[in-house]
């Protein structure tokens, strides 16, 4: 249970590592977007305190301009300053406006003492009162300049807005308007007036916007490429981890059915060591008392020879599973192929012609394996026995021999050459339910037999490095193929099928150069 529990305990270092995967993508987004909103900010913040700076210095040039263009001349000439006179309100008029041109300044307004407004660059606002804000109170109480901005669009919804009206964006200044007496350091000069103008920054205001909109949609893509790769990666560890523990849950369940196995083989080898000896002496002394009773013509001649005919099956049956419970290593050397399979067809021969079934093979010339002759010949045995007994009312086997070429994407077999010897039969093909089943050992959809005959070849070709593969044939029937390994390459057909049924056909159409001599003691096929 441990190997088990050590096979299927990997999955929670990945799990952590997801875990962490995702805790680190969120603190880099989560930084991403921090650090986006305060780069945004500062950027408000900058442009803040430079349209500050600049209506600060707009403010003392409009200032300077009044008292100089304006206040000491309109004192030389009228003797005071009185703007309802329209040459002096004129006079005003022109130094402001020539001043703010083209500093995107709307409006400017100059307040008096008692905060009624006497100049405005809106000619219906002058002599008003009531107008003065807070920011006008704040610049007349404690003499220093002031700023408000004034939105009519929220930052959000600023990201939004390809472009904004002028006049969007309002910075307000208010500022003191000073006589200019002295120039000392630190002297604060009399107060004319509160100088009130609002500057559209909505132009610098789109730029910041602009910025805020870079710095947001880079860190976004940023996140997302960082976000989409981090999913690749997690979903290539899980399609990697998934197979992983695939193969694991393979892997135990095959260890669990050796296991199994194992023990029943012990059990089985035990059992069948046990029989094998009391049946070998019932089967030669059923040997001897037949020979017997045929020569004296004996009434009970038939029951002695069913008694040996039964005691040879059981005894082919105890074989097998001895060859099951206690597989030999192959003894590995070359091994004629087509002289296997022509040793094979001909003692089926009588057996086929009984039951109606025709048998071609084809197999080129100097078809070499690697490997043990007398396994191998097992396995095509066994294979060509369950095919004829897959067709009892007669029908067709083809035997054909051709190079393994692995599919499309696939890698090649390690080991090579390897040929894939093809068996396909007329019959009913195979169960597609008990596909998976066929290859386990005492598995059998027939009412008589051990099961043990597609197991027992299945082990013979794997100890040979190879495979088995069964499948139905889309033209109907079963085709199984053996992977074997070659020596050389693996030339192309012969001059075609051998009908292995033809009257004394045993090397024809260039087949194989070897006569057809059968064994002297042929094992038959173990029932599937």
């Amino acid at each position: 249970m441990s190997i088990y529990s050590s096979l299927l305990g990997g999955h929670k270092p990945l799990q952590f590592v997801k875990v962490l995967t995702w805790t680190f993508l969120i603190l880099i987004l989560s930084t991403n977007l921090a650090l986006s909103v305060f780069l945004s900010k500062h950027a408000e913040r900058v442009l803040l305190e430079k349209q500050k700076e600049f209506g600060l210095l707009l403010s003392e040039n409009l200032s300077h301009q009044i008292f100089t263009r304006f206040t000491l001349p309109t004192i030389i000439g009228f003797g005071q300053i009185s703007l309802r006179i329209p040459d002096q309100f004129a006079r005003l008029d022109q130094v402001v406006r020539s001043t703010i041109h083209s500093f995107h300044v709307q409006e400017v307004r100059i307040y008096d003492p008692e905060l009624r407004v006497t100049y405005c660059t809106d000619p219906n606002l002058v002599l008003r009162t009531g107008l003065a804000g807070e920011g006008v109170k704040r610049a007349l109480n404690h003499e220093e300049a002031s700023f408000e901005l004034f939105s009519k669009v929220s930052g959000f919804s600023a990201m939004f807005k390809l472009e904004m009206r002028p006049g969007s964006v309002v910075l307000r200044g208010f500022t003191p308007l000073r006589m200019e007496r002295n120039f000392g350091p630190g002297v604060k000069n009399p107060i004319m007036g509160i100088l009130e103008f609002s500057q559209d920054i909505t132009d610098d205001y789109m730029a910041v916007v602009n910025f805020e909109r870079l710095v947001y949609s880079s860190s976004l893509i940023t996140s997302m490429v960082l976000f989409s790769l981090i999913i690749s990666i997690l979903r290539r560890v899980d399609r990697i981890s998934a197979e992983r523990q695939a193969e694991k849950e393979k892997l135990m369940a095959e260890l669990h059915q050796q296991e199994k196995l194992a023990g029943m083989g012990r059990m089985v080898a035990g059992v069948a060591h046990e029989i094998r000896n009391p049946l070998g002496i019932i089967q030669s002394s059923a040997e001897l008392v037949l020979k017997k009773a045929k020569a004296d013509n004996h009434p009970h001649t038939r029951i002695i020879e069913a008694i040996y005919d039964e005691s040879r099956r059981l005894s082919r049956t105890v074989n097998d599973f001895l060859d099951y419970a206690r597989p030999r290593l192959p003894r590995m050397g070359e091994a004629d192929l087509c002289r296997i399979l022509e040793q094979a067809c001909v003692f089926l021969e009588h057996e086929c012609e009984d039951k109606g079934i025709q048998l071609f093979r084809e197999c080129p010339e100097n078809t070499l394996l690697r490997g043990d002759r007398d396994l191998l010949y097992r396995a095509v045995y066994n294979v060509l026995g369950n095919a004829m007994q897959a067709m009892p009312q007669g029908g067709r086997i083809e035997v054909s021999v051709r190079p393994d070429i692995p599919a499309e994407g696939q890698p090649e077999r390690e080991g090579g050459p390897w040929l894939v010897l093809c068996v396909h039969d007329s019959g009913p093909g195979f169960d597609v339910q008990n596909m998976d089943k066929m290859k386990d050992p005492f598995f059998s959809t027939k009412d008589t037999g051990t099961g043990l005959g597609l197991a027992i070849v299945t082990s013979i070709v794997e100890s040979h490095g190879g495979g088995v593969a069964l499948k139905n044939h889309p033209e109907g029937g079963a085709l199984v193929e053996l992977i074997l390994p070659a020596v050389g390459p693996v030339a192309g057909a012969g001059d075609g099928p051998v009908d292995n049924n033809a009257a004394g056909n045993n090397a024809a159409g260039g087949q194989t150069t070897a006569e057809a001599t059968s064994p002297s003691t042929p094992a038959k096929p173990a029932d599937a």
